[in-house]
């Protein structure tokens, strides 16, 4: 098991965890002062992982063009997500990054082309772009907490 796919895999399960008392509705809220919501965040975790790993590498995605087009960088949310929408992002979490763990073990990237971030982070291999993945969730991750602390207040204390 590749450790820094673990530690992607571990951060996705706890977001998951963190969100599961929230109703599909709350999901897809988009409070005031925010430009996306919960279920948008973790799409686009989706989207970019795999605009990072296989895109920028030159490779086909293994998620559907619509899953890119909806949640990649500069998107908003464009109506709500139903169920079975939401259930599929909830998959794609785990299973892209099982597809991406045996690929880096079949040897796919044979070359990857260097690149930099918007966050000024130098991007030269598989390596580099799954070690910016952790940045990547982490950031989104903290957008997802302060989404979900506005649309689920803390119940008051009896």
């Amino acid at each position: 098991m590749n450790a820094q796919i673990d530690a992607v895999r571990k951060t996705r399960n706890y977001l998951l965890q963190n969100i599961a008392d929230l109703s599909n509705d709350a999901l897809n809220e988009v409070p005031a002062g925010f430009n996306n919501n919960i279920i948008w965040n973790l799409g686009h975790l989706v989207a970019a992982q795999q605009g990072i790993c296989y895109l920028r590498a030159g490779l086909p995605a293994k998620v559907d063009e619509s899953i890119i087009a909806a949640y990649r960088p500069g998107t908003k949310p464009e109506g709500k997500v139903d169920d079975a929408g939401i259930a599929r992002i909830k998959e794609l979490l785990f299973t892209t990054l099982d597809e991406l763990e045996a690929d880096l073990a079949a040897g796919t990237w044979t070359q990857y082309p260097a690149w930099s971030t918007r966050y000024g982070v130098d991007i030269d291999s598989i390596d580099s772009a799954i070690s910016f993945l952790q940045f990547h969730e982490g950031l989104h991750s903290g957008y997802i907490m302060a989404l979900k602390r506005v649309v689920q207040p803390a119940v008051a204390a009896v």
